[in-house]
């Protein structure tokens, strides 16, 4: 074959691998590899390669770094996705941390414990690191260096913060305080750390037994007093209890959990991810009743920024919350709701108010998202009502809301020009990527079209799964022929991936092109300084 002669994506260029559709693309290298996994996990797998598998070379890709000598880097990169909320779910990230806590490496060991509470932060974090870390283990897992760490994440905690946890998050994954604490070997320095454990393992009597009338613990007991009268408790006296003493709603028994007077109480002080977390309920007993103070509450709440960005709140728990809360009734159980299209209106903008908000970059965008067969097989992180392909639209529409100069495209084996702009809600946009048909993947598609059209493009940014194999040539060779074809020698292509196996269309020796996790919290500032040069 000449120098000049077209590739097809069903062969290889120099340094290429199969991917698992049939055709060719690069590997992508493991620390990239890493942040999709923190991002998407392996969740639901993708449409050609199972959960399980997927998992596995995910934490291959881990162990690989670890044993080049990268391990404090994996570890640093693990903080900064968790304590940034960068990644929609914990699990992988935690997952992730436990890797490293049970290699070897002496060095990475230490780094992953001396992490665990910035990571770890609420207990249903430190249950599942204790469950990855004991399935990880060769012996018991409860060598020193795990006990000690364990111990340091309860000592560490005010005693009413920690009486708070221990009450609120009592058991996950199989494990509760009481095995934790049991197996890790605290011996309290504080009376209000031994308090709380006493509480733990011996209940309240024996609390008040040992530490009643000590004025420094006084107040930690009246907290669990309270959580103890919470079991009995009728609705008027349940009331009193939240106001007094801050009780959320894993305080209430569930019998109580039907009173709308109860849900307005803790609506109060509800923090945003419960919140969130809890609109279908809430509609469902009417306090969420169009035109509500209760309902005007929430939609404030959920369209301010400063209180999104404190709580963490990641763009897509905002979407899947958006996804279940318009459809009435949840994917599991038998809750149903009337729904309030105020909520569904406020959901949409904190969607894009979830996002780190960036400056526009003032350049000239095509968006193309890959609408072929593979994307609709793959439920991004697990979600029923979310696949890759809706995932893409969604992701797309936040660099439209950002930049005005922008082209938004959808390819299989063909490209569609789609009627989409940045004014539309996201269930318009969702609707309108659903009525795309399907097809064969070929991701070079975009480049091909810009130089038919003749349009001006300086940045490329393809949503993708990365199985692209239908094409005559490959999405690189693409963008190199588009490049020379416009006099736009630095357009750039954007690797939007969409699911964490191991593939991508950019080429790692071509600084013009860059691969990035979809559903990373962070991608606007992503995009934006590489777009500018500046990373």
């Amino acid at each position: 074959m000449s120098d000049d002669e077209d590739v097809p994506q069903s062969a290889p260029l120099p340094g290429m691998v199969p991917n698992s559709a049939g055709g060719y693309t690069w590997e992508v290298d493991d620390m990239r590899r890493l942040r999709r996994f923190m991002c998407l996990g392996s969740e639901g797998g993708t449409y050609y390669i199972g959960e399980k598998k997927l998992g596995k070379e995910n934490a291959a890709a881990i162990i690989r770094l670890i044993a080049s000598g990268k391990g404090a880097d994996v570890v640093r990169e693990i903080v900064q996705f968790s304590v940034e909320g960068r990644a929609a779910k914990q699990d992988p990230i935690v997952f992730a941390l436990a890797l490293c806590a049970r290699d070897k490496d002496a060095a990475t060991k230490a780094a992953a414990y001396e992490a665990l509470n910035k990571v770890c932060r609420i207990p249903t974090h430190l249950f599942a690191f204790v469950e990855f870390c004991q399935l990880l283990s060769e012996g018991t897992g409860w060598g020193r260096a795990h006990r000690t760490a364990i111990q340091k994440w309860y000592s560490s905690k005010s005693p009413k913060a920690l009486a708070q946890a221990v009450t609120k998050y009592k058991q996950r994954n199989g494990w509760s305080h009481l095995d934790v604490l049991r197996l890790c070997h605290l011996k309290p320095e504080t009376d209000g750390i031994a308090c709380v454990c006493k509480y733990v393992v011996k209940g309240i009597e024996a609390c008040r037994a040992e530490f009643g009338g000590k004025g420094d613990v006084e107040k930690t007991i009246k907290f669990l007093d309270a959580v103890e009268a919470a079991k009995t408790a009728d609705e008027a006296t349940m009331i009193s209890l939240i106001k007094e003493h801050k009780l959320v709603r894993e305080h209430i028994p569930t019998e109580l959990l039907n009173s709308e007077a109860i849900w307005a109480t803790l609506l109060e002080n509800m923090p945003m991810t419960a919140m969130i977390r809890n609109l279908g309920k809430m509609s469902s007993i009417g306090l969420l009743k169009p035109l509500s103070s209760h309902s005007e509450v929430v939609c404030q709440r959920l369209i301010d920024t400063k209180l999104l960005q404190e709580a963490r709140i990641h763009p897509f728990n905002v979407l899947l919350a958006l996804k279940t809360y318009e459809q009435g009734k949840g994917d599991k159980g038998k809750l149903t709701w009337e729904v309030n299209q105020s909520i569904v209106s406020a959901l949409d903008k904190a969607y894009y108010l979830s996002f780190k908000f960036v400056e526009p970059t003032g350049k000239r965008y095509l968006l193309a998202i890959d609408v072929s067969g593979s994307m609709t097989g793959y439920k991004v992180l697990g979600a029923n009502t979310i696949d890759a392909r809706t995932a893409s639209a969604a992701m797309a529409m936040v660099t439209a809301r950002t930049e005005s100069k922008y082209h938004m495209v959808g390819f299989s084996h063909e490209l569609v020009p789609l009627p989409i702009n940045a004014t539309m809600d996201l269930n318009t946009v969702m609707s309108r990527i659903g009525a795309v048909p399907m097809g064969g993947t070929d991701c070079a598609q975009p480049m091909l079209y810009a130089m038919k059209k003749k349009l001006e493009v300086d940045v490329f940014i393809v949503y993708t799964d990365c199985e692209t194999w239908a094409g005559a040539i490959h999405p690189s060779e693409a963008l190199k022929q588009y490049r020379k074809a416009s006099g736009i020698s630095n357009a750039k292509l954007i690797v939007c991936a969409m699911t964490s196996n191991g593939f991508t269309l950019a080429d790692p020796d071509d600084p013009g092109m860059m691969d990035m996790a979809g559903f990373d919290s962070a991608a606007p500032e992503v995009i934006r300084n590489f777009v500018l040069e500046l990373i």
